[in-house]
């Protein structure tokens, strides 16, 4: 699931504003031999914290439904995820970083549910949709000065980046088929009467054809009183 959600970040960054730039997106972490080998203008997007929302949690199952809209299988609830991520601008000059950095948060900043028509693959699937959320309060357990710190290099104007994430639980349960046929009731006397049995069926009923019956009924006549 990481790697979809790198391309549907890719992708938001890539349009809006930046449509056509031509600005490279790159996903490693920025270090110091990493910035000593770029050669052009780079948004980088590295993803530094993965942890669980908790708050998100839920039990049970949930019904997988094919094309005919009938329940084949039977799945745990997904795990939500939040993948953070460093957003920085490289560039010759501070004045053209700032100009990328507020280039993308005005992107971003549009997107801030990114509905499932447009996740790629297995994230499609789900049918769900993932918050994106941008340069908000800090939530994680390290700072990024212990960020910058880790990688080596000085510290840089960025943005941080939180997509919340489904990821499918497993295993899926396939469900039994579905109910066509009524319950049958057999009846049977005492024991000391003669051996009598009954039989007594009930099927269900569709909405259409029940609806049909009732129209065509016809109504009682009533006798005349004189």
């Amino acid at each position: 699931m990481i790697h979809e959600v790198d391309e549907v970040l890719k992708g938001l960054l890539g349009g809006g504003v930046l449509a056509g730039s031509g600005i490279d997106i790159s996903f490693e972490a920025p270090t110091r031999d990493w910035a000593a080998r770029r050669n052009a203008p780079v948004i980088n997007t590295y993803l530094y914290d993965i942890r669980e929302d908790v708050e998100r949690r839920q039990r049970g199952r949930m019904p997988v439904h094919d094309e005919r809209n009938v329940v084949v299988r039977r799945r745990r609830p997904p795990r939500w995820f939040r993948l953070s991520y460093l957003v920085t601008a490289w560039t010759k000059t501070p004045q053209d970083e700032h100009r990328l950095l507020s280039a993308a948060l005005a992107t971003l900043l549009s997107r801030e549910l990114v509905p499932s028509a447009e996740l790629p693959g297995p994230l499609a699937a789900l049918g769900l949709s993932i918050p994106v959320s941008v340069a908000g309060t800090q939530t994680e357990s390290r700072s990024l000065a212990e960020i910058w710190s880790a990688l080596g290099g000085e510290l840089k104007p960025s943005l941080d980046l939180v997509v919340t994430v489904p990821f499918p639980a497993h295993p899926e349960y396939d469900a039994g088929p579905p109910v066509t046929e009524g319950a049958t009731v057999r009846l049977r006397g005492p024991e000391e009467a003669a051996p009598q049995t009954s039989e007594r069926s009930h099927r269900p009923r569709q909405v259409g054809a029940a609806r049909a019956a009732r129209e065509a009924k016809v109504p009682q006549q009533r006798p005349d009183p004189r």
